[in-house]
């Protein structure tokens, strides 16, 4: 029996939310893009997270302050999760998505992100003891075949270069499934506002104290940075990172994570199109054919949720 079964199925509202929310994933990917162009990635993690962890603490407040929202009282079962998912789902997850897009294109990034629905399924067998049936295993191979494709077609493809940035995001991609399962199955009954202030707040102090605690300067170019940059991490922040991480806690609550992951379809279509239409990067037959093979084998491997 999957981990979604016993969820209810997602209202319009939510699903409207959902698929916004993946559109600002996959437009992040671009925007991401251009801050890596005058900030180091460390940098950009921390700045992106600040604004994330300001905006829900108030968002938090008022909603307090307004009656509609008490906050609630954790065991410490509760604590030491979110406190794990903190560092799976912020601090793990922004050190290998930062440094991962830093060292690949953005619209690879978006094709390996899009396997989000696939690990799923895999930490689902391991850690759930679902069954991988023959039909998801066809599915998770065809998936990470898609990926191979692209990357390993790519002009120059060397493990030490773009390469190692590929495995990074994809080890973005699993930590944030892990610290999803944790949600779902520890955070039951939390409104996802608290659990994102907690996960944001709690993860952004990890990154800043990284950040201070290093030997080496802080790498910026400050000819280039102005109210663009500066525009650039507030909507990166706020719409990917905040609301967005507020909307797939509620899914993760509401649906399970088997089916709030199947959203990720939508991920790879919207960043490989704002990574073309924004950054300008080639866009080539494998991209299509990579694209077509990870939701082939998203559809297949996941038809049981």
């Amino acid at each position: 029996m999957s981990s979604g079964s016993f969820k209810a199925p997602a209202s319009p509202a939510l699903r409207v939310l959902l698929l916004a929310t993946m559109a600002a994933w996959g437009a992040n990917l671009a925007v991401v893009k251009l801050l890596l162009a005058v900030m180091e990635p460390l940098l950009v993690s921390v700045l992106r997270m600040a604004v994330a962890a300001v905006a829900v603490c108030v968002m938090v407040a008022w909603q307090i302050a307004r009656g509609r929202l008490r906050w609630p009282t954790l065991t410490r079962r509760q604590w030491w999760a979110l406190l794990a998912c903190a560092v799976l789902m912020v601090y793990v997850n922004q050190l290998f998505f930062t440094f991962g897009v830093a060292g690949t294109a953005a619209a690879n990034a978006a094709l390996i992100i899009a396997l989000n629905p696939l690990i799923s399924s895999l930490m689902a067998a391991l850690l759930l003891r679902e069954r991988l049936s023959p039909r998801r295993l066809v599915g998770v191979a065809l998936g990470f075949g898609g990926v191979a494709a692209v990357v390993l077609h790519r002009p120059g493809m060397a493990l030490g270069g773009a390469g190692l940035g590929d495995l990074l995001v994809l080890g973005s991609v699993t930590t944030w499934v892990l610290g999803g399962v944790i949600v779902q199955r520890q955070a039951r009954g939390i409104d996802p506002v608290c659990i994102s202030t907690v996960l944001n707040v709690a993860g952004t102090a990890l990154l800043a104290a990284h950040l201070a605690l290093r030997p080496s300067p802080l790498v910026y170019d400050a000819a280039h940075i102005g109210w663009v940059t500066a525009a650039l991490v507030v909507v990166s922040g706020l719409l990917a990172t905040a609301l967005g991480g507020i909307v797939w806690n509620r899914a993760l609550q509401v649906i399970g994570v088997a089916r709030a992951a199947l959203y990720a379809y939508w991920v790879p279509i919207f960043g490989v199109g704002f990574a073309v239409g924004l950054l300008g990067e080639p866009l080539t037959v494998w991209h299509g054919v990579g694209l077509a093979a990870v939701l082939g084998g998203t559809w297949i491997g996941t038809r049981g949720h």
